[in-house]
């Protein structure tokens, strides 16, 4: 069997957010002809890497291993990795342990190049996803230890806890053959962030902070800060992605997304184009609608969006200083953009929290990332506001009751409170309490 050549996907962390031409030809082909969730796939396994640029050393090695196993995913197994199962990723394994002379290099390759005369950056035809080596002029047969593949299965298991995590799979194959025994992993080889059945959500109390920042923000500056303010509302009320808010190829949103039932009046926010191609509309609360007004009389319009409004929903402040909206003021914002505001937003209310005593809480918050906030605006409304599951799921675009259902008391603080008070007879302890009143 011919094998094909192997295209690098992740460019540098500088480069990675900006994408790359030809990777996405790659991609919308692929997309187009046999992996219609390819695109999909790519695009969170990006924002996956992006987590990991606190870390240089962790974000080459993770997107070189993601890198290897995209590439048999799309290329040699056929199918999308979602659809990879425990069985099927052993013959990952058997892959790696024997991968064919083609895809071995002999020398460390750069994954991406720059052409000298256009500054472009482009796939380098000389890497390969193996590395292999030579001993006085000989090959020598190559080799994976032990060691090195329970790192991949590491790596990966901490992906697909991404992916479980950002609701694309329900089931992680790599952590399954490390749990399994077939393939024995110490602690020492676990990959960071492995440990994703928690899901991250803000507390009630870290929650207040977060708001409460966003508030003094825009009360203070205005200008900067009320889009900031609008932005953390409606990702948390209507458990918005990043990507459902942010401008890429193809979309681009606007104040007409928001639209009332001419029979009802109700108000809801629609989502052309979500995870998997699909789209969906969310019930605006009272509070979302009036945040939405304040935002819009910030900005000059009228209290509410008329029908077609194409205002752009979060512009820039500034003009774009690199990618394809170099040079454009009025364009929305993009991934980069949103993220460094959220990511902004988070650090000054944690220090807000630093200061009133609330360490652990400051800690937390920290450690939250724009998704957090789809998951705390699901918690919240499940396990605070009694919102029935069936609404909630509906509002999520949840495939499964199964997935809503795992937000149920996801906060390991707030479900040891709750169970605080549990009794153990609950009759006697209503007698003492009656008794303890007629003292």
């Amino acid at each position: 069997m011919e094998i094909p050549a192997a295209i690098p996907l992740f460019d540098t962390v500088d480069e990675l957010e900006d994408g790359n031409a030809r990777v996405n030809e790659y991609l919308t082909g692929l997309t187009l002809h046999r992996l219609k969730d390819a695109a999909v796939v790519y695009e969170y396994t990006v924002d996956w890497l992006l987590e990991q640029r606190g870390n240089e050393n962790n974000f080459k090695t993770y997107r070189s291993e993601l890198t290897t196993f995209l590439y048999w995913c799309f290329e040699i197994e056929h199918c999308s990795p979602l659809d990879i199962t425990r069985r099927s990723l052993f013959r990952y394994v058997e892959f790696c342990r024997h991968p064919p002379e083609t895809l071995i290099a002999y020398y460390n390759s750069a994954q991406f190049k720059t052409d000298k005369e256009t500054g472009d950056r482009y796939p380098n035809p000389a890497w390969r996803p193996f590395l292999g080596r030579r001993q006085d002029g000989l090959v020598v047969p190559y080799r994976l230890s032990e060691q090195a593949l329970r790192t991949k299965l590491a790596i990966l298991s901490s992906y697909y806890g991404f992916l479980i995590d950002e609701e694309l799979t329900e089931r992680n194959p790599a952590r399954q053959i490390l749990k399994s025994g077939a393939i024995k992993a110490g602690g020492q080889f676990l990959a960071e962030g492995e440990g994703y059945e928690q899901i991250k959500a803000f507390s009630e109390l870290q929650w207040s902070y977060v708001m409460g920042m966003a508030h003094k923000l825009a009360k203070d500056n205005p200008q900067l800060h009320e889009r900031t303010l609008f932005l953390v509302s409606l990702m948390y009320g209507c458990y918005l992605r990043i990507s459902e808010v942010a401008a890429r190829p193809g979309f681009a949103p606007i104040m007409g997304q928001f639209r009332r039932d001419g029979q009802t009046g109700i108000w809801s926010y629609h989502i052309p184009r979500s995870k998997g191609g699909k789209q969906r509309s969310v019930a605006v609360s009272k509070d979302l609608l009036r945040a939405l007004k304040r935002y819009r009389k910030h900005l000059g319009l009228s209290d509410l969006p008329p029908p077609g409004d194409e205002t752009p929903l979060f512009i820039r402040h500034r003009a774009a200083g690199r990618g394809r909206d170099a040079g454009i003021q009025n364009a929305n914002l993009g991934i980069r953009q949103i993220r460094e505001l959220l990511d902004e937003l988070f650090e000054r209310a944690s220090l807000a929290a630093e200061q009133d005593g609330f360490d652990e809480d400051a800690a937390a918050i920290r450690e939250m990332t724009p998704h957090s906030l789809r998951h705390t605006g699901i918690t919240h409304d499940i396990n605070l506001n009694q919102r029935p599951l069936s609404h909630v799921q509906a509002d999520a675009g949840h495939d499964s009751i199964d997935t809503t259902s795992r937000y149920l008391h996801t906060s390991r603080v707030e479900r040891h409170e709750s169970a605080a008070g549990k009794k153990l007879d609950r009759l006697q302890h209503a007698q003492d309490k009656y008794q303890a009143s007629q003292d």
